[in-house]
Protein backbone atom coordinates (compact mmCIF):
# COMPACT_ATOMS: atom_id res chain seq x y z
CA UNK A 1 0.00 0.00 0.00
CA UNK A 2 1.29 3.45 -0.99
CA UNK A 3 0.25 6.65 0.80
CA UNK A 4 0.36 10.16 -0.65
CA UNK A 5 -1.17 13.59 -0.07
CA UNK A 6 -2.18 13.97 -3.69
CA UNK A 7 -2.72 11.37 -6.41
CA UNK A 8 -3.30 12.37 -10.03
CA UNK A 9 -4.89 9.88 -12.43
CA UNK A 10 -3.53 10.47 -15.92
CA UNK A 11 -0.30 12.01 -17.22
CA UNK A 12 -1.70 13.88 -20.20
CA UNK A 13 -1.43 17.65 -20.42
CA UNK A 14 -4.18 18.27 -17.85
CA UNK A 15 -2.65 15.82 -15.40
CA UNK A 16 0.84 17.21 -15.88
CA UNK A 17 -0.43 20.78 -15.46
CA UNK A 18 -2.11 19.75 -12.22
CA UNK A 19 1.09 18.00 -11.11
CA UNK A 20 3.25 21.01 -11.92
CA UNK A 21 0.83 23.39 -10.18
CA UNK A 22 0.85 21.24 -7.05
CA UNK A 23 4.63 20.80 -7.11
CA UNK A 24 5.24 24.52 -7.48
CA UNK A 25 3.01 25.03 -4.42
CA UNK A 26 5.11 22.63 -2.35
CA UNK A 27 3.22 19.33 -2.81
CA UNK A 28 4.85 16.29 -4.38
CA UNK A 29 2.14 14.48 -6.38
CA UNK A 30 1.90 10.79 -7.22
CA UNK A 31 0.90 10.32 -10.85
CA UNK A 32 -0.85 7.14 -11.99
CA UNK A 33 -0.64 6.69 -15.75
CA UNK A 34 -2.35 3.83 -17.58
CA UNK A 35 0.16 3.96 -20.44
CA UNK A 36 3.94 4.03 -20.48
CA UNK A 37 4.70 7.67 -21.22
CA UNK A 38 3.53 11.17 -20.36
CA UNK A 39 1.45 13.23 -22.74
CA UNK A 40 -1.79 11.31 -23.27
CA UNK A 41 -3.11 12.51 -26.63
CA UNK A 42 0.04 14.58 -27.09
CA UNK A 43 2.64 12.43 -28.83
CA UNK A 44 5.66 13.56 -30.81
CA UNK A 45 7.03 11.82 -33.87
CA UNK A 46 10.79 11.44 -33.35
CA UNK A 47 13.48 11.14 -36.00
CA UNK A 48 16.37 8.67 -35.80
CA UNK A 49 18.13 10.94 -33.29
CA UNK A 50 15.09 11.26 -31.04
CA UNK A 51 14.32 14.81 -32.12
CA UNK A 52 10.58 15.50 -32.45
CA UNK A 53 9.76 16.41 -36.06
CA UNK A 54 5.97 16.04 -36.02
CA UNK A 55 2.87 15.84 -33.86
CA UNK A 56 0.82 12.66 -33.88
CA UNK A 57 -1.75 14.31 -31.65
CA UNK A 58 -2.78 17.98 -31.45
CA UNK A 59 -0.58 20.55 -33.16
CA UNK A 60 -2.15 23.98 -33.01
CA UNK A 61 -2.49 26.75 -30.49
CA UNK A 62 -3.97 30.24 -30.88
CA UNK A 63 -1.97 32.41 -28.45
CA UNK A 64 -3.67 35.61 -29.62
CA UNK A 65 -7.04 34.23 -28.53
CA UNK A 66 -6.01 31.80 -25.79
CA UNK A 67 -4.56 33.70 -22.84
CA UNK A 68 -4.16 30.50 -20.85
CA UNK A 69 -1.90 29.10 -23.56
CA UNK A 70 0.10 32.31 -23.81
CA UNK A 71 0.57 32.53 -20.05
CA UNK A 72 2.00 29.01 -19.81
CA UNK A 73 4.13 29.41 -22.95
CA UNK A 74 5.65 32.53 -21.40
CA UNK A 75 6.15 30.86 -18.05
CA UNK A 76 7.86 27.82 -19.58
CA UNK A 77 9.74 29.91 -22.17
CA UNK A 78 8.37 27.99 -25.15
CA UNK A 79 8.41 29.82 -28.51
CA UNK A 80 5.85 29.35 -31.27
CA UNK A 81 5.84 29.82 -35.04
CA UNK A 82 3.01 30.50 -37.46
CA UNK A 83 1.21 27.69 -39.21
CA UNK A 84 2.28 27.84 -42.87
CA UNK A 85 -0.69 28.98 -44.99
CA UNK A 86 0.89 30.86 -47.91
CA UNK A 87 -0.42 30.00 -51.36
CA UNK A 88 -3.40 28.16 -52.77
CA UNK A 89 -5.22 25.26 -51.21
CA UNK A 90 -6.43 22.29 -53.25
CA UNK A 91 -10.08 21.24 -53.38
CA UNK A 92 -10.42 17.51 -53.95
CA UNK A 93 -13.70 15.92 -54.99
CA UNK A 94 -15.49 19.22 -55.66
CA UNK A 95 -14.95 18.91 -59.43
CA UNK A 96 -13.87 16.14 -61.86
CA UNK A 97 -10.24 16.87 -61.00
CA UNK A 98 -8.57 18.60 -58.04
CA UNK A 99 -8.48 22.36 -58.36
CA UNK A 100 -6.44 25.12 -56.78
CA UNK A 101 -8.43 27.59 -54.73
CA UNK A 102 -7.87 30.24 -52.10
CA UNK A 103 -9.31 29.33 -48.72
CA UNK A 104 -9.66 31.69 -45.77
CA UNK A 105 -6.68 31.57 -43.44
CA UNK A 106 -6.97 30.93 -39.72
CA UNK A 107 -5.52 34.05 -38.14
CA UNK A 108 -3.45 33.42 -35.03
CA UNK A 109 -2.98 29.68 -35.58
CA UNK A 110 0.49 28.69 -34.43
CA UNK A 111 2.63 25.71 -33.52
CA UNK A 112 4.95 25.25 -30.56
CA UNK A 113 8.60 24.85 -31.55
CA UNK A 114 9.30 21.18 -30.87
CA UNK A 115 5.57 20.47 -30.73
CA UNK A 116 3.17 20.19 -27.78
CA UNK A 117 5.49 17.45 -26.50
CA UNK A 118 7.76 20.26 -25.34
CA UNK A 119 4.88 21.66 -23.29
CA UNK A 120 4.36 18.35 -21.48
CA UNK A 121 8.08 17.81 -21.00
CA UNK A 122 8.50 21.29 -19.54
CA UNK A 123 5.65 20.65 -17.10
CA UNK A 124 7.30 17.42 -15.96
CA UNK A 125 10.86 18.76 -15.78
CA UNK A 126 11.04 19.48 -12.02
CA UNK A 127 9.31 16.24 -10.99
CA UNK A 128 11.48 13.28 -10.01
CA UNK A 129 11.01 9.85 -11.55
CA UNK A 130 9.46 8.50 -8.37
CA UNK A 131 6.39 10.67 -8.92
CA UNK A 132 5.36 8.55 -11.91
CA UNK A 133 3.77 5.12 -11.83
CA UNK A 134 3.35 3.91 -15.41
CA UNK A 135 1.28 0.93 -16.54
CA UNK A 136 -1.18 1.73 -13.73
CA UNK A 137 -4.74 1.78 -15.09
CA UNK A 138 -7.09 2.71 -12.27
CA UNK A 139 -10.07 0.42 -11.74
CA UNK A 140 -11.83 1.92 -8.74
CA UNK A 141 -11.78 4.71 -6.17
CA UNK A 142 -13.47 4.26 -2.80
CA UNK A 143 -13.63 6.36 0.33
CA UNK A 144 -12.19 4.95 3.55
CA UNK A 145 -13.59 5.41 7.02
CA UNK A 146 -10.94 8.07 7.72
CA UNK A 147 -12.15 10.07 4.70
CA UNK A 148 -9.13 9.43 2.52
CA UNK A 149 -9.50 7.83 -0.89
CA UNK A 150 -8.29 4.37 -1.77
CA UNK A 151 -7.30 4.02 -5.41
CA UNK A 152 -7.17 0.48 -6.79
CA UNK A 153 -5.08 -0.19 -9.87
CA UNK A 154 -5.09 -3.11 -12.25
CA UNK A 155 -1.45 -3.63 -11.39
CA UNK A 156 0.34 -2.71 -8.19
CA UNK A 157 -0.78 -2.07 -4.61
CA UNK A 158 -3.57 0.34 -3.74
CA UNK A 159 -2.78 4.02 -3.30
CA UNK A 160 -4.18 5.84 -0.26
CA UNK A 161 -4.50 9.55 -1.00
CA UNK A 162 -5.75 12.58 0.87
CA UNK A 163 -7.02 13.92 -2.44
CA UNK A 164 -7.35 12.55 -5.96
CA UNK A 165 -7.44 14.52 -9.20
CA UNK A 166 -8.78 12.49 -12.13
CA UNK A 167 -7.31 13.84 -15.38
CA UNK A 168 -8.37 10.97 -17.66
CA UNK A 169 -10.96 11.57 -20.42
CA UNK A 170 -14.41 11.68 -18.78
CA UNK A 171 -15.97 8.96 -20.90
CA UNK A 172 -13.09 6.64 -20.19
CA UNK A 173 -13.58 7.31 -16.48
CA UNK A 174 -17.29 6.52 -16.80
CA UNK A 175 -16.56 3.21 -18.55
CA UNK A 176 -13.49 2.03 -16.66
CA UNK A 177 -13.37 3.44 -13.13
CA UNK A 178 -15.82 2.59 -10.34
CA UNK A 179 -16.39 5.70 -8.24
CA UNK A 180 -17.62 5.87 -4.63
CA UNK A 181 -21.32 5.07 -4.28
CA UNK A 182 -21.89 8.22 -2.23
CA UNK A 183 -20.92 10.52 -5.07
CA UNK A 184 -23.32 12.90 -6.87
CA UNK A 185 -25.55 10.62 -8.99
CA UNK A 186 -25.47 13.15 -11.83
CA UNK A 187 -21.70 12.93 -12.10
CA UNK A 188 -21.65 9.60 -13.92
CA UNK A 189 -24.14 10.88 -16.48
CA UNK A 190 -22.06 14.00 -17.00
CA UNK A 191 -18.86 11.98 -17.46
CA UNK A 192 -20.50 9.55 -19.89
CA UNK A 193 -22.06 12.35 -21.89
CA UNK A 194 -18.86 14.30 -22.53
CA UNK A 195 -17.38 13.27 -25.88
CA UNK A 196 -13.60 12.97 -26.06
CA UNK A 197 -12.07 15.39 -28.55
CA UNK A 198 -10.23 13.60 -31.39
CA UNK A 199 -10.37 10.27 -29.55
CA UNK A 200 -11.77 8.26 -32.47
CA UNK A 201 -9.73 10.08 -35.09
CA UNK A 202 -6.69 8.87 -37.02
CA UNK A 203 -3.94 11.23 -38.10
CA UNK A 204 -1.29 10.72 -40.78
CA UNK A 205 2.07 12.45 -41.11
CA UNK A 206 3.72 12.22 -44.52
CA UNK A 207 7.39 13.15 -44.52
CA UNK A 208 9.33 14.43 -47.52
CA UNK A 209 12.88 15.51 -48.28
CA UNK A 210 11.69 18.98 -49.28
CA UNK A 211 8.41 20.97 -48.99
CA UNK A 212 7.92 20.89 -52.78
CA UNK A 213 4.33 22.19 -52.59
CA UNK A 214 5.64 25.56 -51.40
CA UNK A 215 7.74 25.87 -54.58
CA UNK A 216 4.53 25.46 -56.60
CA UNK A 217 2.74 28.23 -54.69
CA UNK A 218 0.66 25.81 -52.64
CA UNK A 219 0.02 26.01 -48.92
CA UNK A 220 -0.16 22.25 -48.47
CA UNK A 221 -3.76 22.61 -47.40
CA UNK A 222 -6.26 20.16 -48.93
CA UNK A 223 -10.02 19.99 -48.42
CA UNK A 224 -11.42 16.71 -49.71
CA UNK A 225 -14.80 15.06 -50.18
CA UNK A 226 -13.29 11.76 -51.34
CA UNK A 227 -10.39 11.05 -48.95
CA UNK A 228 -8.85 9.13 -47.42
CA UNK A 229 -7.67 12.45 -45.94
CA UNK A 230 -10.60 14.82 -45.51
CA UNK A 231 -8.17 17.64 -44.81
CA UNK A 232 -4.42 18.12 -44.92
CA UNK A 233 -1.99 20.87 -43.94
CA UNK A 234 1.67 21.77 -44.13
CA UNK A 235 3.41 20.19 -41.14
CA UNK A 236 7.00 21.27 -41.78
CA UNK A 237 8.81 21.77 -38.48
CA UNK A 238 10.39 25.01 -37.30
CA UNK A 239 13.75 23.43 -38.15
CA UNK A 240 12.64 22.70 -41.74
CA UNK A 241 11.76 18.99 -41.58
CA UNK A 242 9.33 18.80 -44.51
CA UNK A 243 6.00 17.11 -43.92
CA UNK A 244 2.27 17.22 -44.45
CA UNK A 245 -0.34 15.97 -42.04
CA UNK A 246 -3.92 14.97 -42.55
CA UNK A 247 -6.99 13.73 -40.73
CA UNK A 248 -8.34 10.42 -42.03
CA UNK A 249 -11.99 10.17 -43.07
CA UNK A 250 -12.00 6.40 -43.61
CA UNK A 251 -14.55 4.82 -41.22
CA UNK A 252 -13.16 3.04 -38.19
CA UNK A 253 -14.36 -0.38 -39.35
CA UNK A 254 -12.45 -0.02 -42.61
CA UNK A 255 -9.35 1.33 -40.92
CA UNK A 256 -9.09 -1.98 -39.15
CA UNK A 257 -9.30 -3.93 -42.38
CA UNK A 258 -6.94 -2.34 -44.87
CA UNK A 259 -3.77 -0.31 -45.18
CA UNK A 260 -4.20 3.40 -45.73
CA UNK A 261 -0.63 4.26 -46.65
CA UNK A 262 -0.85 3.84 -50.43
CA UNK A 263 -4.31 5.45 -50.77
CA UNK A 264 -2.96 8.49 -48.89
CA UNK A 265 0.05 8.71 -51.20
CA UNK A 266 -2.24 8.37 -54.22
CA UNK A 267 -4.45 11.19 -52.97
CA UNK A 268 -1.52 13.52 -52.33
CA UNK A 269 -0.11 12.74 -55.77
CA UNK A 270 -3.47 13.53 -57.33
CA UNK A 271 -3.70 16.83 -55.44
CA UNK A 272 -0.10 18.04 -55.28
CA UNK A 273 1.63 16.44 -58.24
CA UNK A 274 4.11 13.62 -58.94
CA UNK A 275 6.63 14.68 -56.27
CA UNK A 276 4.11 13.62 -53.64
CA UNK A 277 4.47 10.00 -54.80
CA UNK A 278 7.88 9.63 -53.13
CA UNK A 279 7.51 10.32 -49.41
CA UNK A 280 10.29 9.41 -47.03
CA UNK A 281 7.77 7.95 -44.60
CA UNK A 282 4.06 7.75 -43.87
CA UNK A 283 3.19 7.47 -40.18
CA UNK A 284 -0.40 6.84 -39.07
CA UNK A 285 -1.57 7.20 -35.47
CA UNK A 286 -5.06 5.78 -34.95
CA UNK A 287 -6.24 7.11 -31.60
CA UNK A 288 -9.40 5.00 -31.75
CA UNK A 289 -7.21 1.96 -31.09
CA UNK A 290 -5.79 3.46 -27.90
CA UNK A 291 -7.79 2.24 -24.90
CA UNK A 292 -6.10 4.75 -22.60
CA UNK A 293 -7.79 7.55 -24.57
CA UNK A 294 -10.77 6.35 -26.59
CA UNK A 295 -13.95 5.04 -24.98
CA UNK A 296 -16.39 2.61 -26.54
CA UNK A 297 -18.95 5.43 -26.70
CA UNK A 298 -16.50 7.56 -28.71
CA UNK A 299 -15.94 4.68 -31.13
CA UNK A 300 -19.69 4.31 -31.71
CA UNK A 301 -20.46 7.97 -32.37
CA UNK A 302 -19.37 10.38 -35.12
CA UNK A 303 -16.50 12.63 -33.95
CA UNK A 304 -17.80 15.78 -32.29
CA UNK A 305 -16.23 18.69 -30.50
CA UNK A 306 -17.28 18.55 -26.84
CA UNK A 307 -19.43 21.39 -25.61
CA UNK A 308 -19.04 22.79 -22.11
CA UNK A 309 -20.28 20.12 -19.73
CA UNK A 310 -22.30 20.40 -16.51
CA UNK A 311 -20.77 22.18 -13.53
CA UNK A 312 -20.50 18.89 -11.63
CA UNK A 313 -17.42 18.15 -13.77
CA UNK A 314 -15.61 21.18 -12.32
CA UNK A 315 -16.60 21.19 -8.66
CA UNK A 316 -15.06 19.18 -5.81
CA UNK A 317 -16.67 15.98 -4.62
CA UNK A 318 -16.54 14.07 -1.34
CA UNK A 319 -15.80 17.17 0.68
CA UNK A 320 -12.93 18.35 -1.49
CA UNK A 321 -11.28 14.94 -1.79
CA UNK A 322 -12.08 14.18 -5.44
CA UNK A 323 -11.72 16.44 -8.51
CA UNK A 324 -11.97 15.98 -12.29
CA UNK A 325 -9.76 17.92 -14.66
CA UNK A 326 -9.41 16.50 -18.17
CA UNK A 327 -9.51 18.96 -21.09
CA UNK A 328 -13.16 18.01 -21.67
CA UNK A 329 -14.15 19.26 -18.20
CA UNK A 330 -12.98 22.83 -18.93
CA UNK A 331 -15.46 25.64 -19.36
CA UNK A 332 -13.15 27.38 -21.84
CA UNK A 333 -11.43 25.84 -24.90
CA UNK A 334 -13.14 22.57 -23.96
CA UNK A 335 -11.14 19.59 -25.26
CA UNK A 336 -8.31 21.74 -26.61
CA UNK A 337 -4.78 22.21 -25.29
CA UNK A 338 -5.78 25.39 -23.50
CA UNK A 339 -8.70 23.56 -21.91
CA UNK A 340 -6.31 20.95 -20.53
CA UNK A 341 -4.07 23.64 -19.07
CA UNK A 342 -6.93 25.54 -17.47
CA UNK A 343 -8.67 22.45 -16.09
CA UNK A 344 -5.53 20.95 -14.59
CA UNK A 345 -4.42 24.22 -13.05
CA UNK A 346 -7.85 25.05 -11.60
CA UNK A 347 -8.36 21.61 -10.07
CA UNK A 348 -4.93 21.57 -8.46
CA UNK A 349 -5.33 25.05 -7.02
CA UNK A 350 -8.81 24.25 -5.76
CA UNK A 351 -7.65 21.04 -4.12
CA UNK A 352 -4.72 22.74 -2.43
CA UNK A 353 -6.97 25.50 -1.12
CA UNK A 354 -9.31 22.93 0.41
CA UNK A 355 -6.57 20.77 1.87
CA UNK A 356 -6.83 22.14 5.44
CA UNK A 357 -10.45 20.97 5.49
CA UNK A 358 -9.58 17.42 4.49
CA UNK A 359 -6.21 16.84 6.12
Amino acid sequence: MIETELAIVGAGLAGMTAARTAFDAGTRPLILEAGHRIGGRIEGLPDADGRVVGDLGPSWVWPAFQPGIQRWLDRLDLPVFDQYEHGDAVLDGFAPTPMRHQLPGQFGMARIVGGPSRLVEAMAAPLDAGCFHYGSPVESIRQRDDGRLEVHRQFGPPVIAGQVLVAAPPRRVAERITLPASIDPGLHRALAGQSTWMAAQAKAIIQYAHPFWRDAGLSGRIASRVGPLFEAHDHTSAEGDAALFGFISTPLSERRERSLEQPIIDQLTRCLGPQAAQPEAVVIRDWAMDDTVCSEADRREPPAHPSVGPATLRVPHLGGRLWFCAAETADQSTGLLEGALLAGEAAARGALEQRPQVA
